[in-house]
């Protein structure tokens, strides 16, 4: 988080609550879960190292619209690249490609 606090100073990295409106634009995401990385193709597990609760956090801006989106604890585009492959499980994916929408889409109308 270092390097975000020298892009933004003055902005906190905050969890993004359910509520917000990027959990919302195209899919509701009420039931959001952890998206395993290519590790999980060996290893059947959803987390690597200690990344075993999956967090959505974000900066916002002074009006409060999120200016950046982090997915911590999780690979979404792991989950993209391996979407057609018949060990990684369709949830994942469908997932990974829930959120992505919402977010091209919420940062296209916020």
């Amino acid at each position: 988080m270092g390097t975000m606090q020298r892009v933004f100073p003055d902005r906190p990295v905050e969890d993004i609550p359910d509520t917000d409106s990027i959990f919302h634009t195209i899919s509701d995401l009420n039931q959001r879960f952890q998206v395993p990385g290519a590790q999980y193709l060996r290893s059947g597990r959803t987390f690597e190292k200690d990344g075993y609760e999956p967090h959505w956090r974000g900066i916002y801006d002074t009006r409060g619209r999120l200016m950046v989106a982090i997915c911590h604890d999780m690979d979404l585009g792991d989950a993209w690249e391996w979407a057609d492959s018949p060990d990684y499980d369709e949830k994942f994916s469908s997932l990974a490609f829930r959120i992505v929408t919402n977010y091209v889409v919420y940062s296209m109308t916020h």
